[in-house]
């Protein structure tokens, strides 16, 4: 059987871009196909319910949606069709999406709330393209280095596994935090688990900054300055986050759980070794 796992993307978020790369990162995997339908950078109501509507169509094993907040009315009509296809679902959202989880389980549906997954400093006069993209380059290496996308990866595989051994799945309902990030991210050293929860609270400080500067500041002259710190905050996040790794790459027990083809998680620590079953 290959597995079809169907990922909706509205809007954007951190975790967006490389989703589905992170279930076939060799693109050599032979049990998973990914089918991956987007509403571009809009979050609207009628961009999420064509999406999700297309998505479900298709008929895939298990969707993702992926949103900012959620708890908004778009990703919340997504929801309502989630519900009814019968198709395990599974949000991922930021902090503010954490409004939605009582819906969630109302339905059903999974979740990975990543409260350090920060907004953007989405000010006009500030944030261009190269600005945009140099953002979500920071944040998706800091997401990487603190354990969040490990974690999503470990926990999902233990869901696409009982789906494919015909069980009915145990979705995932997690409140991305510090404690349970780090704990996947699997470093060794105490000095990288220190660096890497540092980056982490940086990261998750920088939603805060920029709420400031993009709805409570007005006047370019103030809010310029905030939004703008706001992604030198996140800069720093990422070289802490990347400190982390340095550690280990000297101690030579960076830990790396690749996907074998029939898609168990390897795993291996010295550089040199091969990898083995998880």
């Amino acid at each position: 059987m290959v597995f079809k796992l169907g990922i909706i993307k509205c809007g954007n978020i951190g975790t967006s871009p490389t989703l589905e790369l992170l279930f076939d990162e060799r693109a050599d995997r032979e049990n998973i196909d990914c089918i991956v339908i987007g509403s571009g950078a809009k979050l609207n109501e009628e961009n999420c319910v064509n999406a999700t509507n297309l998505m479900v169509q298709q008929k895939p094993d298990l969707i993702f949606f992926t949103s900012p907040n959620a708890a908004l009315p778009g990703p919340s009509k997504a929801r309502e069709i989630l519900a009814n296809s019968g198709i395990p679902s599974i949000i991922i959202t930021d902090g503010p999406g954490a409004k939605a989880t009582e819906d969630c389980e109302s339905k059903n549906i999974g979740y990975f709330v990543i409260t350090n997954d920060s907004m953007i400093g989405a000010r006009r006069p500030f944030l261009d393209p190269v600005e945009m993209a140099i953002f979500n380059s920071e944040i998706l290496g800091v997401l990487a280095l603190t354990g969040v996308l490990r974690l999503i990866v470990n926990e999902t595989e233990k869901v696409i596994s009982q789906i494919l051994n015909g069980e009915k799945p145990e979705l995932p309902k997690i409140i991305v935090d510090k404690k349970n990030a780090i704990a996947a991210a699997g470093y060794s050293n105490p000095y990288a688990v220190n660096k890497a929860l540092a980056a982490f609270e940086i990261c998750k400080s920088v939603a805060k900054i920029n709420v400031e500067g993009c709805f409570k500041t007005k006047g370019r002259e103030n809010y310029l300055p905030i939004v703008g710190a706001a992604h030198e905050v996140m800069s720093t996040a990422l070289n802490l986050a990347k400190q982390a790794r340095e550690i280990e790459k000297y101690n030579d027990t960076v830990l790396r759980e690749p996907h074998d083809k029939d898609g168990t998680l390897l795993t291996k620590r010295k550089f040199i070794e091969k990898t083995t079953k998880k």
